[in-house]
């Protein structure tokens, strides 16, 4: 299977493979400036991740010590693993969105067990059964952080990327966009030159997670065990697709799957989704449920009793996100004094 592709116009993809997860890969986009190449995302800290993607690079006429910077969309390890590795091989630059970088942050300065801690508190709270979160207390037991979770050394970037603005790239009009929802700092990058093959609309866009052409990405809580406050992921997301929409791109550049035109169709695709994915959640609602309860109840891409353990984590702060936005619309409010607390239809 081909690594590689040829976008035009200064911009090629790499195929960069992601362990054990049915993604597959992500695609690290290389942008060439008049300083030397830039990338876009850089793929999972994993050795075959590193291999392909410097293969990649080579491929195209690029050594990896001549990269000249790093973009990334947002901190999840398939997006931003590599960039330690990258950095040090090459001395180039990292730019986030400060408030993902806040996250890079937190994570690499936790102390051994908060997290834990947090995630076990956290689970209770929401109705997860006892032997759900045994494991979690277990491992705190044993000394505080399971070392198999990526990002734990993730690199700090050392350059912010500013929502509106142009970045710093010679000979290239690349702007941010922010777009909070998959992650709080979530950005989306605006490429404002002609399209090469002269498709009608502005530009392409790196679309990161944001805007996929056959997947809807995560939306889950914005997880701080420092913060009181109460985000509403889901709403972010909603509107910054709206913002993506507006934009008239002739081409979506993704970091999963395919580039693909028509970001306008696809955005209203998504947000139709998620009306009636809220309206079949009021619908599970009209009987008191607690977030878990409300989880092992709607659709997944596999029957509950299918879905491993991490990902259960995910699915509850996934039914959280949807809930936050009920009651923010006014259309579910928790019960008084349930406990765990549960919410219901109103």
């Amino acid at each position: 299977m081909t690594q590689v592709m040829n976008h035009g116009g200064g911009v090629h993809s790499i195929k960069v493979p992601i362990p054990d997860n049915p993604l597959g890969h992500t695609l690290v986009h290389v942008l060439d400036t008049g300083r030397g190449p830039v990338l876009i995302d850089t793929g999972w800290d994993d050795p075959e991740a590193w291999d392909t993607l410097t293969a990649g690079l080579t491929a195209i006429g690029v050594d990896i010590t001549g990269i000249h910077g790093v973009v990334i969309t947002h901190h999840h390890p398939d997006h931003h693993g590599l960039s330690g590795q990258v950095r040090e091989a090459s001395g180039a630059w990292i730019a986030m969105h400060a408030a993902d970088t806040a996250i890079v942050r937190r994570t690499r300065e936790s102390e051994p067990g908060t997290w834990l801690s947090y995630l076990a508190a956290k689970l209770a709270t929401v109705g997860a059964p006892e032997d759900h979160i045994a494991p979690l207390l277990a491992a705190r037991e044993k000394g505080g952080r399971m070392r198999t979770l990526p990002g734990l050394r993730a690199a700090l970037p050392d350059r912010e990327i500013v929502p509106g603005e142009l970045l710093d790239l010679a000979g290239r009009r690349l702007r941010a966009i922010w777009t909070p929802g998959h992650t709080p700092g979530h950005v989306c990058l605006h490429l404002e030159e002609d399209h090469p093959a002269n498709l009608p609309g502005r530009g392409r866009l790196f679309s990161g997670d944001h805007l996929l052409p056959g997947i809807s990405p995560h939306v889950g809580l914005y997880e701080d065990p420092d913060s009181a406050t109460e985000t509403d992921p889901l709403g972010d997301y909603l509107a910054s697709l709206e913002r993506i929409g507006r934009l008239g791109v002739a081409e979506v550049l993704p970091a999963h799957q395919y580039a693909f035109p028509d970001a306008a169709g696809r955005v209203r695709e998504l947000l139709d989704h998620h009306e009636e994915r809220l309206t079949g959640l009021l619908g599970l609602l009209a009987e008191p449920l607690t977030p878990w309860q409300l989880a092992e109840r709607m659709e997944w891409n596999r029957p509950w009793e299918q879905i491993p353990y991490g990902s259960r984590n995910i699915a509850v702060s996934e039914a959280e996100a949807h809930l936050r936005r009920l009651v923010k619309l006014g259309r579910a409010e928790a019960v008084a004094g349930s406990g765990p607390v549960t919410f219901v239809a109103v």
